[in-house]
């Protein structure tokens, strides 16, 4: 022994696979950026395939007829609303049921994708007359080539709103934003008297009704699961008591709703008729579930977390329900301004019956389905995961109150928007907890003896305020702005053409 300290040769093997750990990591970070890159131009990039199919298939089905290329303008244009509208509405469907995680977002996205085109091309179809007829009187543009400037203003405008709307992360009417188009390249061409402000008053009241009773429901919803299940002694006898009612509740809802406002193509049947329907459909799915709930029950702790497992099949159910009556409804807002204006260059005329040909439902059933799949997941995480927290029991509220305002707003005649009752629920379940927090605050403090301390409702808030401000403005413009950007358009489209 020398004495002196030992030395090391530094081995060339480790420091080669430093080396190659760094390059390696390099590499990684660089696939990463790129697939996050790469993964919105991969969108745009079918979407715009999409687009041009449409309407090389519309110039194939058409043939060589005159008009031909404005039909062809009129499918990619209707092809792009379709898309927009899968984009930005069908997210009201899903959201719940992704927040709750009772669904992963890639099971959504394919039951939604499935159940609207079932709805669209099944009962699809029927709504047409009111988008073509009902906003502008038809004899007040009795010039073909006007409707059919008019209605492409109206197709345009719309989409680009809806484009705008999704990119916000706003989930915003479909129907209105079409309606306001509707108007605005309306009054261009025939002035104030040929809108029937009638139907507009209506659309501007259901900014309020629709909201105020799908938030109201599914509080109420919300209220009774709590009340009568989640804080009493026994929750697992409670839940087999009480469960079954609730999912015979919805199967009566979702059964008249249906039957009443999805399948009208099909089945021709009142509103009275609908309801005692749902009534039947109801009775009989509670004494079905009540062995099931019992079966599902077995061996579940006492507490509010084992609850959950019984509401998930029903909420997926009742969200893909939701798909298939909004692919039967919603699918007209991008087919029927198209359909509308096949109808004006094959036959010259503005009559409210306008028959849809098939393709043209197959524009907007898969154009509606692509939009989902490739822009629907910001949406659908916005209203499911980021205005408030959600579970099962909360989510399926939010279902069951879509289903039951639909019906309740038909029975009373209140026109209603599937977009705002959904996104009202949200609200609804987020401020019946936030009311329900503070009134246990405050009963704590009492029992306490303790004064109720001002800022712990504060610190208490379980909705996102912002979202309530930027939902609720972009609700407000939706028909005013697409209204004025229809006008612009047709007034540019007329000037040209």
């Amino acid at each position: 022994m020398t004495g002196q300290p030992m030395t090391f040769a530094p081995d060339p093997k480790q420091n080669r696979w430093k080396t190659l750990d760094k390059d390696l990591g390099r590499i990684e970070l660089l696939k990463q950026a790129t697939v996050a890159i790469g993964r919105p131009s991969v969108a745009i990039g079918i979407s715009l395939a999409f687009i041009l199919i449409c309407g090389l298939a519309a110039a194939i089905l058409t043939g060589h007829q005159s008009g031909t290329l404005i039909i062809v303008a009129a499918a990619v244009f209707g092809a792009y609303m379709a898309l927009n509208i899968g984009a930005n509405d069908v997210a009201n469907n899903m959201g719940p049921a992704v927040g709750a995680n009772a669904l992963t977002m890639g099971g959504a996205l394919i039951i939604a994708a499935i159940f609207e085109t079932l709805g669209s091309l099944i009962a699809g179809g029927d709504v047409v007359s009111t988008i073509s007829g009902g906003i502008v009187a038809p004899e007040a543009v009795a010039d073909p080539n006007t409707f059919i400037w008019a209605m492409m203003a109206a197709l345009i405008a719309s989409s680009l709103w809806l484009n705008m709307a999704t990119w916000l992360g706003a989930p915003v009417s479909t129907t209105h934003a079409i309606v306001g188009g509707v108007m605005g390249a309306g009054i261009v061409a025939a002035g104030f008297s040929a809108v029937n402000w009638a139907t507009m008053g209506q659309i501007a009241a259901s900014w309020v009704i629709s909201p105020v009773l799908g938030g109201v429901f599914a509080a109420l919803f919300l209220a009774f699961i709590k009340g009568f299940i989640n804080d009493v002694p026994d929750k697992i006898a409670a839940a087999r008591r009480w469960v079954p009612l609730l999912i015979a509740i919805m199967a009566g809802a979702f059964s008249a709703y249906l039957v009443a406002k999805g399948l009208k193509k099909l089945v021709d049947v009142s509103l009275n008729q609908a309801l005692v329907l749902g009534v039947a459909v109801g009775l009989a799915t509670y004494f079905i579930m009540r062995p099931v709930v019992r079966r599902q029950s077995e061996g579940l702790e006492n507490r509010k977390r084992s609850l959950k497992k019984l509401f998930g099949l029903p909420l997926i159910a009742s969200a893909a329900l939701l798909s298939f009556a909004h692919g039967a409804n919603d699918v007209a807002n991008a087919v029927g301004p198209l359909a509308a204006i096949v109808h004006a260059v094959q036959d010259m005329g503005t009559s409210e019956k306008v028959t849809i040909p098939l393709w043209v439902m197959m524009i907007g059933a898969f154009g509606i389905s692509f939009g989902l799949l490739l822009f629907g997941p910001k949406l659908i995480r916005m209203v499911g995961q980021e205005i408030t927290k959600l579970n099962p029991m909360r989510a399926y509220c939010v279902a069951l109150s879509a289903a039951i305002t639909v019906i309740v707003a038909s029975a009373l005649g209140l026109p209603v928007s599937s977009t705002h009752i959904a996104v009202g629920g949200v609200f609804g379940v987020g401020f019946y907890r936030e009311w329900h927090a503070d009134r246990q605050a405050r009963r704590l403090n009492l029992l306490k003896g303790k004064p109720v301390a001002e800022d712990e409702r504060v610190r208490r808030k379980l909705v996102r305020r912002a979202h309530v401000l930027g939902i609720g403005a972009a609700w407000v413009v939706t028909v005013p702005l697409t209204a004025l950007l229809s006008a612009a358009i047709f007034w540019v489209l007329n000037a040209v053409f």
